[in-house]
């Protein structure tokens, strides 16, 4: 390898400089680190967009659940895998002395529980809550999956409306 010198009075420096070999090589190697690192990063967004479903899911069961004891009435949560959504209906109070109507209504619209295309859920399932706390499973079962494609997360939900999470 030649060293590039320009001439000047009393002798020569060298000019600096890349020769073309030393940036082919500086391209190469940054060229494998980005193959290395994209699909690294693509499964941690995956892993991330799941965990954040999964708690989504677990916190609107358990939020469902503290309604229907507190409110006194039957609560439902219904969720909607081909829409990644799901609705909660309750009894409303009515009357003097207050008591529990039999109609469901609408609590607020259907609200996301997953905005990432790629995570979907096993079945569609209806749970319904009691204001004793107890819960059954209306539609689908008290245990289902939310998965990513990749990675499985299995929900199980107790009869007393514990949630339990497995990989």
């Amino acid at each position: 390898m030649r060293n590039k010198s320009e001439a000047f009075e009393g002798g020569y420096r060298r000019v600096a400089g890349l020769t073309l070999i030393e940036l082919m090589i500086s391209v190469s190697v940054a060229s494998i680190l980005v193959g290395i690192a994209v699909p690294l990063a693509k499964n941690a967004l995956a892993a991330y967009d799941l965990s954040a479903a999964v708690a989504a899911v677990s916190g609107a069961i358990q939020s469902t659940r503290y309604q229907a004891i507190a409110a006194g009435c039957q609560y439902t949560i219904s969720f909607y895998p081909s829409s990644t959504n799901y609705q909660v209906s309750g009894e409303s109070l009515s009357g003097t002395p207050p008591s529990c109507s039999p109609m469901f209504s609408d609590v607020g619209g259907p609200i996301p529980w997953s905005d990432s295309g790629n995570i979907t859920m096993s079945d569609a399932t209806t749970l319904q809550f009691s204001p004793n706390g107890s819960v059954t499973a209306t539609t689908g079962s008290l245990v289902f999956s939310i998965t990513n494609g990749a990675q499985t997360e299995t929900v199980t939900v107790s009869g007393v409306g514990n949630v339990t999470l497995s990989p």
